[in-house]
């Protein structure tokens, strides 16, 4: 098991009370059914982006810290990837 930080940018058409279950759906439910273990997330609220994205000048922002097997860091970006609920993402390991 490794530390991560996954921040994801979530479409704005996504209402903001529903931005926790998206956020439920798409990434804690992958993390935990595969045996790891979120340890935070902390929600950064809309913010203008830098560029558009898909039509979009907004994104809600969410960090969130959690240890996952390494093997599975694949898997997760490309299901993040596939979601059109999520405009972009950035995982990072956290140093050991």
């Amino acid at each position: 098991m490794r530390d991560y930080e996954l921040t994801v940018v979530i479409s704005p058409s996504v209402a903001d009370d529903e931005v926790t279950a998206t956020l439920e759906k798409k990434v804690s439910q992958f993390i935990t059914e595969r045996g790891g273990s979120i340890t935070e997330v902390k929600p950064w609220g809309r913010k203008r982006l830098a560029y558009p994205i898909k039509n979009h000048n907004e994104g809600n922002y969410v960090l969130t810290i959690f240890k996952m097997d390494p093997n599975l860091t694949a898997e997760l970006e490309s299901s993040l990837e596939l979601s059109e609920e999520i405009l972009r993402h950035l995982l990072v390991r956290l140093s050991d």
